[in-house]
């Protein structure tokens, strides 16, 4: 599976750090901030921008509590992405909501939580079915 990745200053170690165990599980990661960016609207339009126009079919976002990266990202029209603490969450966000993304915050998240949400959220796919009519809704209104 490909997985963009992406994070601002306060982001980039656990980015850095879930990027590793990404490749050591043989995802293919595509790292839009390889040096960290100056702040979250940077870094999540990036990683936005790069899924949107690519193949890949998830993403992760790192910031300090994940708020500003979604709130950026859901800015562009396509684009659904869910602040995720833990992960029954980033289950739920992918199944029901078809979460394009997923946006971590550091300063709430420790490293072992974060891989473990990831985890989760990668190994889950949208059921769609009942559950597109609310996404349809939500592009509707942009």
């Amino acid at each position: 599976m490909d997985v963009i990745i992406g994070a601002d200053k306060d982001g980039f170690a656990m980015k850095e750090q879930v990027k590793k165990y990404l490749e050591d599980h043989q995802y293919r990661v595509t790292d839009v901030t390889p040096e960290p960016a100056e702040d979250f609207v940077e870094s999540s339009l990036a990683v936005t921008k790069e899924l949107l126009n690519g193949d890949a079919h998830k993403a992760i976002m790192f910031d300090r509590y994940g708020v500003g990266s979604a709130m950026a990202s859901n800015k562009v029209k396509g684009m659904v992405t869910a602040v995720v603490q833990e992960e029954n969450t980033a289950h739920m966000t992918a199944e029901h909501n078809g979460a394009k993304a997923i946006a971590i915050g550091t300063g709430i998240t420790g490293v072992d939580r974060a891989i473990a949400i990831v985890q989760r959220y990668l190994d889950t796919e949208y059921a769609g079915g009942r559950h597109q009519i609310r996404l349809d809704m939500l592009e509707k209104m942009i």
